[in-house]
C-alpha cells in the first residue's frame, strides 16, 4: 500500500510541475521572457524554480525547431538544421547554457531567453546546405 501511495505522490508532484510548465509557456505566447526573468524563476520558487525553468526552455526550444521545420515546408532557409543529429529535450538547459557561457559579454539582462536559444541551436546545428 505505501509503494502506491509513493506512486501516486509521485505523480501528484510531475503533474503540478506540467500544470506550471503549461501556464509558464500560456503566459510566454503573450510576453517573452527576459534572461533576468528567467534567472528570478529558476531561484525565486525554491522548491519547483529550476523544473519550471527547465520546462521553458524544452518550450522554446520545441517553437524555434517548429519554427524552423515550417520555413523548411515553405521553401524558406531555416534558421538551423537537426538533419541526422541528435537533439533531445533534455539537451535544452545544456545549449542554453553552453550559448550563454560562449557569448557573456553579447546577452544582456532584458533580452529575451528564445534570443540565446535560437542563437545557441544555430550555432550547434548549422546547416549544411
Amino acid at each position: 500500500m505505501r509503494a502506491d501511495q509513493a506512486a501516486a505522490a509521485r505523480l501528484a508532484r510531475r503533474l503540478r510541475l506540467v500544470v506550471g510548465a503549461v501556464m509558464l509557456l500560456a503566459i510566454g505566447v503573450t510576453h517573452a521572457m527576459t534572461l533576468r526573468e528567467f534567472r528570478t524563476l529558476e531561484t525565486q520558487e525554491k522548491k519547483n524554480g529550476k523544473a519550471y525553468a527547465s520546462y521553458y526552455l524544452v518550450g522554446v526550444m520545441e517553437g524555434l525547431r517548429e519554427a524552423s521545420d515550417a520555413s523548411l515546408r515553405n521553401g524558406q532557409k531555416p534558421s538551423f538544421c537537426i538533419e541526422n543529429r541528435k537533439i533531445e529535450p533534455s539537451m535544452a538547459r545544456s545549449l542554453y547554457q553552453t550559448e550563454l557561457a560562449r557569448h557573456a559579454d553579447i546577452y544582456e539582462a532584458d533580452m529575451p531567453v528564445q534570443l540565446v536559444m535560437s542563437n545557441a541551436l544555430g550555432n550547434s546545428y548549422r546547416c549544411t546546405h
